[in-house]
């Protein structure tokens, strides 16, 4: 009996990897699929509206069809992670379209993935989380790391003089979107707890898609549908692979792995968009920018690790 007891936690462990390592192959889609759109004519404001207005659709189905108290929400729910939480994912929604087409995959993965250093920065002043000298050497390798990935990438080439509107545009889009992530994950170690993973996931998408649809048309960049089956395949594979599958599956390694090993797990999405827009769209990356995406990887993972060692730590035994 111990030893099928054994085998079982052993097998739902196994599992627990291979759901995360999923989620994040899924997530690395993100930027080859966006630019496979770009090469359609799809506007980049459009993409990430479409994204989050489908997804919202489809996890308004499931609720309706299947969990309906994903629509009892106090007050504070709606403002907090509705509102705000919409406003972050709008933020992300766009950036991150600009990232992908100014600074090519590989520095967009890399600048992106700045984030979970930002969040350890950021959670000594808002949630009181002790800031030690390995988290600051972290962010520093981190850091190092996503100057490197967009120097070696796809478009290093223009850093060798005066740097590029488009690139400079990619940068900064990346960082935004780094920033929004960020405070998403913020925002969700509050939330979660409080109101579950998919409602929290619903309640953001729907807010994200409720001030895309307000603030695009007023700036003169309102969504116009992909104006071709292709650009629909495209946005479709978008939204049940990197917005739905992706999570659920995410969260389904959770359930059988601690939290930070399912992280770990998940940022191989960097690698497997670079390789993709590596293989798939002759978007090259120099040794530099190699070197750079792995500080990235291994720094964010070690990141994680240490969390996870900390947590420990403070549990009673």
């Amino acid at each position: 009996m111990a030893a099928s007891a054994s085998a079982r936690r052993t097998s739902s462990r196994v599992a627990g990897y291979a759901f995360a390592v999923g989620a994040g192959a899924l997530w690395g889609t993100t930027g080859p699929l966006s630019t496979a759109l770009y090469a359609q004519g799809e506007a980049i404001t459009g993409i990430g509206f479409w994204r989050v207005c489908l997804g919202t659709v489809a996890l308004a189905l499931y609720g309706l069809l299947f969990r309906r108290e994903l629509f009892r929400v106090d007050r504070w729910g709606l403002l907090l992670v509705g509102l705000g939480g919409g406003a972050l994912v709008a933020l992300f929604e766009v950036a991150y379209q600009f990232a992908i087409a100014g600074a090519g995959v590989a520095s967009a993965a890399a600048l992106l993935y700045t984030a979970p250093i930002l969040v350890a920065l950021l959670a000594r002043p808002l949630l009181k989380e002790a800031l030690t000298p390995l988290k600051l050497a972290l962010a520093a390798v981190v850091g190092i790391g996503a100057v490197f990935a967009v120097q070696g990438g796809s478009h290093g080439a223009d850093l060798a003089g005066v740097t590029t509107p488009r690139l400079a545009l990619g940068v900064a889009g990346g960082l935004l979107a780094a920033l929004s992530y960020a405070g998403t994950t913020l925002l969700a170690r509050f939330a979660v707890p409080r109101y579950g993973v998919v409602k929290v996931l619903l309640l953001e998408v729907a807010g994200g898609t409720l001030l895309l649809g307000i603030i695009l048309p007023l700036v003169g960049r309102a969504p116009v549908p992909p104006d071709s089956t292709g650009g629909w395949i495209y946005i479709g594979a978008l939204v049940l692979g990197t917005v739905l599958l992706a999570n659920f599956l995410f969260f389904a390694g959770a359930k059988r792995i601690e939290a930070a090993p399912t992280a770990v797990a998940a940022t191989v999405e960097p690698v497997v968009g670079t390789v993709l827009a590596l293989a798939l769209f002759a978007q090259r990356l120099s040794y530099l920018g190699w070197l750079g995406l792995l500080l990235v990887v291994g720094g964010v993972a070690t990141g994680y690790l240490e969390e996870a060692r900390a947590q420990a730590t403070r549990q009673p035994s």
